[in-house]
């Protein structure tokens, strides 16, 4: 079985472009800060979000491993894949936690339209509705209904 994964390790950094191997080192250094900001914000809903009464954001929910149970992926690609997964569902999980925190702490629109908003920004006022932001600040803070809990 060992030979296996060796042979496979082989063929696939034989056939890899000297670019990809190159690159390699610079793409896994940018596991360990994200490992760090994944234990930080966790950190920060776990103090904060129960004083302000925000929902907690599911961990599980955004970080999912399913693809290394893929037969046809060799090691490497399947190392990639849960690289992958952990990444872009720390990224997701962390974009949650902060739009629940701006819907808290500043729930107001942008001027300019944003690229990709959170899932909460639709519950947010119009830039500039100084009138509407007086009167619906409260209830929008604490309107999360919506989540499940």
């Amino acid at each position: 079985m060992k030979f296996k994964y060796c042979q496979q390790l082989f063929i696939y950094f034989k056939k890899a472009s000297f670019k990809n191997i190159v690159c390699l080192p610079v793409i896994w250094l940018v596991l360990f800060p994200t490992v760090l900001l994944d234990l930080i914000v966790t950190m920060y809903q776990a103090i904060c979000f129960p004083i302000y009464g925000i929902p907690k954001v599911r961990h599980c929910d955004y970080i999912v491993f399913d693809r290394q149970h893929l037969k046809y992926l060799n090691v490497i690609e399947k190392l990639n894949c849960m690289y992958c997964s952990y990444f872009l569902g720390v990224l997701s999980y962390v974009q949650e936690i902060g739009g629940r925190t701006e819907q808290y702490w500043c729930p107001i629109k942008h001027k300019n339209k944003t690229t990709a908003p959170h899932s909460r920004y639709v519950k947010f006022m119009k830039y500039g509705d100084a009138k509407c932001y007086k009167l619906n600040k409260e209830d929008v803070r604490r309107n999360f209904k919506d989540l499940k809990e």
